[in-house]
């Protein structure tokens, strides 16, 4: 059975040139980039050119790229290293964040902070008018995310960053999900701080960045060597860092084109959903091209995942469910859907490698599993 690979919002594949790109720095070129010897030197050269892809691709200067570990790593740099160097206040970020964001905000409120939840419409969007209640009150941090992960909806940040700049608040976005798929420029959007990842655009896990405004103030939560302008300490991950650069590089070259491309599978993919009766939520607002987030009312997101498993598809389910603690998406109730229809919810998130004959069997395939899961629901009744 061939398996076709629909959750590319959760990782994507290592491409060919990437890999290419990083051999020689996991054999040959091994050396530590701290190094004052030739091997040190080459592979120093290595990451300076990695700083200056990954910035070129978001219009930064290579001395505004951080390298860390992961985006969790970068959101909690910039969450509780700008919580260092102020005095507690509040700490705004949207309900719909990533909980590498939400969870460190949570734990500011152990040192004195106010945590504030900053609602979204209907469609996902950021609702402003409640941007700017919140920055009457003393706010020392807002975060909010360039593309969601689950809807795959554009938020309006730049508007988001105005509002906290006037408040002087320390402004970042999690861009994890938006780079490759439309063009960031971190200077239009107007934040202090931005973090993106290579595992989500055909690079390796393992790298990230966080992109920073010079004039800001982190305290390091790791400490050490002094790696990184001080504020990440730790050997560098060479070989991983070459593949993001790489990773850079092939999408500012391909993004335009290949958002064309899965905005054309996309929207086959959610006409035969229409005529299923799923629902999809945040269509009516501006989406990243790859993203499809729907469900079937009275069908279990998670049950539908593990049918369409068995029969060769990856997708993912929009809830974060275990069994002591099956939750709907957090997301899709500050969306203000129905917990019960939120229960439903499913991910498909297409790639480069994805075609209009794969979504067109995984259809028919979607199809006889809906309806045989919901004669067993009718049966049940």
């Amino acid at each position: 059975m061939e398996r076709v690979y629909f959750d590319h919002n959760a990782t994507t594949p290592v491409d060919d040139k990437v890999l290419e790109a990083m051999l020689p720095y996991l054999r040959e070129q091994f050396g530590n980039a701290s190094s004052r010897h030739e091997f040190g030197t080459v592979a120093r050269r290595a990451v300076d050119r990695a700083r200056q892809q990954v910035g070129a691709l978001v219009n930064a200067q290579p001395s505004q790229v951080i390298f860390v570990s992961g985006g969790t790593e970068a959101n909690n740099l910039f969450i509780k290293g700008a919580a260092g160097y102020l005095r507690p206040s509040q700490v705004a970020v949207s309900a719909i964040e990533h909980p590498c964001i939400a969870k460190p905000a949570q734990e500011l409120a152990r040192q004195g902070w106010k945590v504030r939840k900053l609602a979204v419409t209907r469609d996902g969007q950021m609702e402003l008018a409640d941007v700017d209640a919140a920055v009457r009150e003393p706010t020392g941090i807002v975060s909010v995310m360039l593309v969601n992960n689950e809807t795959g909806v554009v938020l309006d940040v730049a508007a988001v960053a105005a509002r906290a700049r006037a408040a002087k608040a320390c402004m970042h976005t999690d861009a994890v999900q938006a780079l490759g798929k439309i063009a960031v420029d971190f200077p239009s959007l107007g934040v202090h701080a931005m973090t993106i990842s290579a595992h989500k655009i055909y690079g390796p896990k393992g790298a990230a960045a966080l992109v920073m405004d010079k004039r800001l103030q982190l305290r390091p939560i790791i400490h050490g060597g002094g790696h990184e302008q001080g504020l990440r300490s730790g050997t560098e991950n060479v070989a991983a860092i070459v593949g993001f650069g790489a990773a850079c590089e092939l999408a500012g070259g391909r993004m335009q084109r290949l958002a064309q491309q899965l905005e054309a599978i996309r929207a086959r993919l959610e006409r035969g959903l229409r005529e299923m009766g799923a629902v999809i939520f945040g269509e009516a607002a501006p989406r990243v091209a790859n993203t499809s987030y729907f469900a079937f009312k009275g069908i279990v997101g998670e049950t539908l995942v593990i049918e369409l498993d068995k029969a060769g598809y990856a997708v993912a389910p929009g809830a974060a469910c275990s069994s002591a603690n099956p939750e709907p998406s957090a997301t899709l109730l500050a969306m203000g859907v129905d917990p019960e229809l939120a229960h439903g919810a499913v991910r498909f998130s297409l790639g480069a490698g994805n075609s209009m004959e794969q979504v067109d069997a995984f259809l028919r395939t979607l199809k006889t599993v809906v309806t045989r899961l919901r004669s067993l629901t009718a049966m049940a009744v």
